[in-house]
């Protein structure tokens, strides 16, 4: 739509409120709403200002003045609130300096797109990721000076199986969420109704199911889309699965691993490369893909410790990434198999279909950011031909000990992780798609805001371990 046009799509949906919406740094979405009358052509090209000084990872205090641009192709009617208003996600531009925000990050992710481009290499690169989450009855949670302690229930929780009164039976056993019908599976309407709400925005279902895990583990799928259309749709995603949670009286949480001893929530993440219309990762090489899909492979391979610094972001991350539940921590590849970090699917041999799926990040990472890390690792791999070496089709969880040490692992931990990012980060640098202060600044919010105030507090089991010692 034109500027002109969501104008008189709002007026004509009888709107009351236009919620601007736009995602700082870390990858949690922000708002503000202005009334429809001031919701004009003039407002949807220059923008509305807000203070970006009160953003995480933006501005400094005596820079704070920016603009919130809408993009008039995102609007929807908000599904959530009493009075009409349309949600319309925005970029956000330095007035000063003229130009948009380099550390918007739905800019950067623009920039990526755009970098794609310019190589000559494709013109599109689509996404398809597959976010899971929980649904839980309720999770509290606190910490403070002489305490810490978190409480999560749901009704379908193995834990709940000796419960008194109210007790239904029906609950999977671990690893055996994958997919029992009801009454076993308690939250299908529930997911349906994220399903449904989902698509009045526009976005292209595929399919919902209960995930492995006990405790309402849930997965829906989107059908895969260009790159910044995709993180939008990731935002819209999260924003719809809390809120239709929040309907039912649960919650939802997109934690990669809340539950000890359990599967924990990853993003597969689906992409190719296209070209004028054309598929670029199809061919006669392994698993029916080109030698630039195989190079490709090999740049997520050669960056994945750096760029999991921004696809596997939180301390809790590197919980999920712990081998024996279907947790990708070998850096290899294979057609069909799961325990690998890339897998190629084999579900068709149409050559549109041919893609590759990076399997370890997670749905807690700044989308923008993610995407845009990962096509920039895999166009250095297709730049500078690297190869990933052959393939890897054995349950890597059953390798002996002489086989599994020589294949390299992910990360242990965020901290290695940001390590690696400093260390590795010119292939993002390319094109000016990241720059070297939106890498810092992620490392210097990463390392003072998450990793220090957990390595400082004291962990609940550590009183368990070493009160007595």
């Amino acid at each position: 739509m034109t500027a002109k046009e969501v104008v008189e799509y709002a007026k004509a949906n009888k709107v009351e409120m236009v919620d601007f919406k736009f995602v700082d740094l870390p990858g949690t979405w922000q708002h503000f709403a202005i009334p429809i009358g001031e919701f004009t052509e003039a407002v949807v090209k220059e923008g509305s200002g807000l203070d970006g000084s009160s953003i995480r990872g933006w501005q400094a205090i005596n820079d704070s003045d920016m603009l919130a641009v809408p993009d008039p192709n995102t609007a929807f009617m908000d599904p959530f609130t009493k009075i009409p208003t349309l949600s319309i996600t925005c970029n956000i531009k330095d007035p000063v300096l003229g130009k948009l925000y380099e550390k918007d990050p739905r800019t950067l992710a623009q920039k990526a797109e755009g970098y794609l481009k310019s190589t000559g290499i494709g013109d599109t690169a689509y996404i398809g990721p597959e976010a899971e989450f929980f649904i839980f009855d309720n999770a509290r949670f606190d910490q403070n000076a002489q305490s810490g302690y978190y409480f999560i229930d749901s009704d379908e929780g193995i834990w709940n199986a000796g419960k008194e009164g109210g007790n239904s039976g029906n609950r999977p056993r671990h690893k055996e969420g994958y997919f029992p019908v009801s009454p076993t599976d308690s939250q299908e309407d529930i997911r349906a109704e994220m399903v449904r709400e989902m698509e009045k925005t526009g976005i292209v279902i595929e399919k919902h199911h209960h995930e492995v895990a006990t405790a309402g583990q849930a997965e829906i799928d989107m059908r895969f889309d260009s790159l910044v259309k995709m993180a939008d749709n990731i935002m819209v995603y999260k924003y719809i699965v809390k809120n239709v949670a929040k309907r039912y009286g649960k919650t939802a949480t997109f934690m990669p691993k809340p539950l000890f001893g359990d599967n924990g929530s990853g993003m597969h993440t689906h992409q190719s490369i296209w070209k004028n219309g054309q598929p670029l990762f199809a061919g006669d090489k392994y698993a029916g893909v080109s030698e630039l899909c195989l190079y490709y492979i090999g740049g997520i391979l050669k960056h994945a410790h750096a760029i999991a610094a921004l696809t596997n972001p939180t301390t809790n991350s590197y919980k999920r990434l712990t081998p024996g539940f279907e947790a990708p921590v070998n850096l290899a590849y294979s057609s069909r198999n799961r325990s690998a970090s890339i897998r190629i699917p084999m579900y068709f041999n149409n050559p549109k279909a041919k893609r590759i799926e990076v399997r370890f990040p997670d749905p807690t990472c700044n989308p923008y950011l993610a995407f845009s890390a990962m096509l920039m690792a895999g166009l250095d791999g297709i730049e500078n031909k690297i190869h990933p070496g052959g393939p890897t089709d054995k349950n890597l969880y059953e390798l002996s000990p002489a086989e599994a040490a020589n294949i390299p692992v992910m990360p242990g931990s965020l901290d290695q992780a940001l390590a690696a990012l400093d260390a590795d980060h010119a292939f993002l640098l390319k094109g000016g798609v990241f720059t070297e202060e939106i890498i810092q600044t992620w490392l210097e919010y990463k390392k003072t805001k998450e990793v220090d105030p957990m390595r400082l507090r004291p962990h609940p089991y550590e009183f368990f371990l070493y009160y007595d010692a």
